[in-house]
C-alpha cells in the first residue's frame, strides 16, 4: 500500500487518474477543495493534523509515501495541531524559519522515524521527466543563452534553504520567484511596463531532495509565459515534471518559443 500525500496543482490529479485501478493506494488530501474526498481511499486532512496523517498511514500499513502538489506553508500560530503534531511542532517551526526546502526535509525525516520512507513521484511517472535536448521548433539565440545564464547565476547565489525554483531574467535583469510561486512570479513580470523576450528557468535548488516538489511546468506555464512576453522555458535534465506535453509543445511552436532541457 502506498499513501499519497496531494495538495495543489494538476500534477496529483495526474497521478491520481494513472495509480486508480493498478495499485492499492491511500490518500491524503489536503487540498482546500477536497478534490479527491469521492475516491473511498481517500482521507480530507489538514497540515495541522499531522498525528493523525501518521496513524491512518500506520493504519494501513503504508511504508511508502509521495507528495505532489503544492501545500500552502500554513500559519504555524494559528494551525489547529493534535497531539502529536504538538510533539513535533518546535522542530517544524525552527525548520520553516530557514525556508521551504527545510521544512520538507524535515517533515521527510520525521515519516522516517515514523518507519514511512518518502519515495519520489518520479517513481510512478517516469514520463513525465524530460532529458537534455530543445523540444520545440525554435532554439535560444545569443540574447536567450544570455538570459539563461544569467538566471541560472542567480538561483545558484540564493539561499540553498529557500525553495526557489524560478526565476526570469532579461536584459541583464533577472526576477526571483518568492513564495508565492511561478505562477505570480508572471503575473509580476507581465505588469513590467515594455517587457519583451526573457526566460522562464525553473531548475531545483542544489540541494533540494529530489523526492519532493520537483519544478513544475505544463501548458499553463508556457501560456503565462507567453502573455508575460517571455521567449521560452528553460529545466534541467530527468530534474522536472513536464503536464501536457504535446500541447504545451505545440502551443510553443505556434508562438515562436522555445523548450529547452539543460
Amino acid at each position: 500500500m502506498i499513501g499519497l500525500i496531494f495538495g495543489e496543482t494538476n500534477f496529483p490529479k495526474y497521478i491520481y487518474r494513472k495509480i486508480k485501478g493498478k495499485k492499492n493506494y491511500l490518500i491524503i488530501d489536503l487540498t482546500k477543495k477536497k478534490f479527491f474526498k469521492k475516491d473511498k481511499n481517500s482521507h480530507s486532512l489538514s497540515v495541522g493534523q499531522f498525528g493523525k496523517i501518521i496513524s491512518i498511514l500506520k493504519k494501513y500499513k503504508c511504508r511508502k509515501v509521495l507528495f505532489a502538489g503544492k501545500v500552502k506553508r500554513p500559519n504555524l500560530s494559528k494551525i489547529r495541531l493534535d497531539f502529536k503534531g504538538i510533539y513535533y511542532i518546535s522542530r517544524i517551526i525552527k525548520k520553516s524559519k530557514l525556508g521551504d526546502a527545510a521544512l520538507l526535509k524535515e517533515i521527510i525525516r520525521i515519516f522516517k522515524k515514523e518507519k514511512i520512507n518518502t519515495i519520489s513521484s518520479n517513481s510512478l511517472t517516469p514520463e513525465l521527466s524530460l532529458k537534455k535536448g530543445n523540444y520545440s521548433k525554435y532554439k535560444p539565440n545569443r540574447k536567450d543563452n544570455i538570459d539563461i545564464r544569467n538566471a541560472l547565476n542567480a538561483l545558484n547565489k540564493s539561499n540553498q534553504l529557500n525553495h526557489i525554483q524560478g526565476a526570469v531574467s532579461k536584459n541583464n535583469s533577472v526576477i526571483l520567484e518568492k513564495q508565492e510561486g511561478t505562477q505570480r512570479m508572471l503575473m509580476r513580470v507581465k505588469k513590467i511596463k515594455n517587457i519583451s523576450n526573457g526566460v522562464l528557468v525553473k531548475y531545483p535548488k542544489k540541494k533540494q531532495d529530489p523526492r519532493i516538489d520537483l519544478p513544475t511546468v505544463g501548458f499553463n506555464t508556457i501560456k503565462q509565459c507567453k502573455l508575460s512576453g517571455l521567449k521560452g522555458i528553460v529545466l534541467k535534465h530527468k530534474k522536472n515534471i513536464f503536464l501536457d506535453k504535446d500541447k504545451t509543445i505545440k502551443f510553443a511552436n505556434k508562438n515562436k518559443m522555445f523548450i529547452l532541457v539543460k
